[in-house]
């Protein structure tokens, strides 16, 4: 990774695993830990605002409490304010929520307590998630560390900035529409969205559906896995989750992964432009990495009709998740958010049966490619973050975009077919904006992925250490 200064506390640039090594040797203390947050948060917010809620009382206690020899052994994380958080305010970024304040936590987050994390707040997203450029009306704008004048991407984008900037060492995401991988693209960090079922969580109204994930982000592969590894289980509150592997995601990362094969594809045959400075970054990683026991082979897979596919679940799920949010909430949405909602409900019978159709035919190529490559690579988005106040690019590479969800189309294939996809930090735009590839795994793959990127990352020699904010 380009070298950025980093002044916070010491305990801040650990990775996860050395930080949760020292917690249980008895080398530092969970509470020790929330001290060195807190600071980075007090250190940072005020450029990025990527940690909008602190707890630091609730916090606290958690430490004191905190098994050390629990697999997270105390160590402080991040939570997406889609999530609720027992006694936390929990807006979900949008005004009709700005008290709420629950009573009970998200089944996901009480996983993760019960295996050691302690939450230190609440990271910002856009309102209800809609939108890949992080800010709503409560909390304002999420910027981005590595040049605050841009934005940080979304829906994940607080947790994205913040993990950038080393106010945690894990932080929760969830992603329908790329919503984990470009804000780790945008602000060079990892995250993965797990198959549907393997990290939980996912909406509490669509418990049956495989669209919206949760899902971890990291500094580096092999905390990613730490972190997957503390959210993965069966759990019947679930009822699309898997048990977790016999062996541990972190140990399948670690292991040898043998020979290597890429398949890349630049555009997904087409399904989405790209601009020159994105391709030229993601086609000199792969020729770094390729080699040995690593090849790439060029693909254009055909997956005809998957834009159309999921913009009819994506709206679907918009309709059934919203419907019967009470009036006083719904009628506080911002525009878009009620023109999805609206398209929902104008769906009809053949365009979701259309839908299902092409939603199998490409599950059915991405099985068969994948039986021949370990992962398909091809871009997270095909362009570089954009200045703060944009909402979301009119056009990339000259061709228009005709709404917010355009631009997004590479994040649409992994989500439709329920393939685990992960965005790996691989290099830098000429302005020295960090830039991820995304990398699709095989169904319920998820540790064969880990492996391959964790692969990557060494060849490719991506550093994981924070970085102070780029003010300009």
């Amino acid at each position: 990774m380009r070298a950025k200064g980093f002044s916070g506390p010491d305990l801040c640039g650990l990775s996860a695993r050395e930080a949760v090594r020292l917690l249980q040797k008895g080398e530092v203390t969970s509470s020790d830990l929330v001290e060195a947050s807190l600071t980075r948060i007090e250190q940072t917010s005020g450029a990025i605002n990527a940690m909008v809620t602190i707890c630091p009382e609730r916090a606290m206690t958690s430490a004191r409490e905190a098994d050390a020899q629990s697999l997270l052994a105390g160590l402080p994380i991040g939570i997406k304010d889609l999530t609720p958080v027992a006694g936390v305010r929990s807006t979900f970024g949008t005004p009709g929520l700005s008290e709420h304040i629950p009573t009970a936590s998200d089944p996901l987050v009480l996983r993760l307590e019960a295996r050691g994390a302690v939450v230190m707040g609440k990271t910002n997203t856009p309102e209800m998630g809609a939108g890949a450029n992080t800010f709503n009306p409560i909390f304002g704008a999420t910027r981005n560390p590595w040049d605050t004048r841009l934005n940080a991407g979304g829906s994940s984008g607080g947790a994205a900035a913040g993990l950038a900037a080393g106010e945690v060492w894990l932080s929760q995401g969830s992603d329908l529409g790329g919503s984990l991988r470009t804000p780790a693209s945008f602000c060079g960090i990892v995250g993965l969205r797990p198959s549907p079922g393997v990290a939980g969580g996912g909406h509490p109204v669509l418990n049956m559906g495989t669209m919206p994930v949760d899902g971890p982000m990291a500094r580096d592969v092999a905390d990613c896995a730490l972190f997957l590894d503390a959210m993965a289980g069966f759990d019947p509150i679930w009822p699309v989750s898997t048990p977790a592997p016999a062996d541990s995601y972190l140990a399948q990362t670690l292991r040898d992964p043998g020979r290597v094969r890429i398949a890349y594809s630049p555009d997904l045959n087409g399904l989405a432009p790209v601009t020159g400075e994105m391709a030229q970054v993601l086609e000199a990683a792969l020729a770094r990495v390729q080699g040995g026991a690593v090849s790439v082979d060029e693909v254009q897979p055909k997956l005809p009709d998957i834009e159309a596919a999921f913009r009819v679940h994506r709206a679907m799920d918009m309709w059934t998740m919203y419907r019967h949010t009470p009036e006083r909430i719904r009628s506080q949405y911002k525009p878009t958010l009620r023109q999805n909602i609206e398209e929902g409900r104008e769906l009809t019978v053949d365009q979701i049966g259309d839908a299902q159709i092409a939603r199998g035919r490409a599950y059915d190529v991405m099985r068969a490619l994948l039986s021949d490559f370990d992962v398909l690579a091809c871009p997270v988005t095909g362009i570089a973050p954009l200045p703060v106040e944009v909402e979301y690019p009119t056009e990339v590479a000259g061709e228009p975009c005709k709404d917010y969800l355009d631009w997004l189309r590479f994040a649409f294939l992994a989500t439709l077919c329920g393939l685990p996809a992960l965005s790996l930090p691989v290099g830098f735009t000429p302005a020295g904006l960090p830039v991820g590839m995304q990398l699709i795994g095989r169904p319920r793959g998820e540790g064969r992925l880990l492996q391959v990127a964790r692969v990557l990352e060494e060849r490719l020699g991506v550093g994981a250490r924070p970085i102070d904010p780029v003010i300009r």
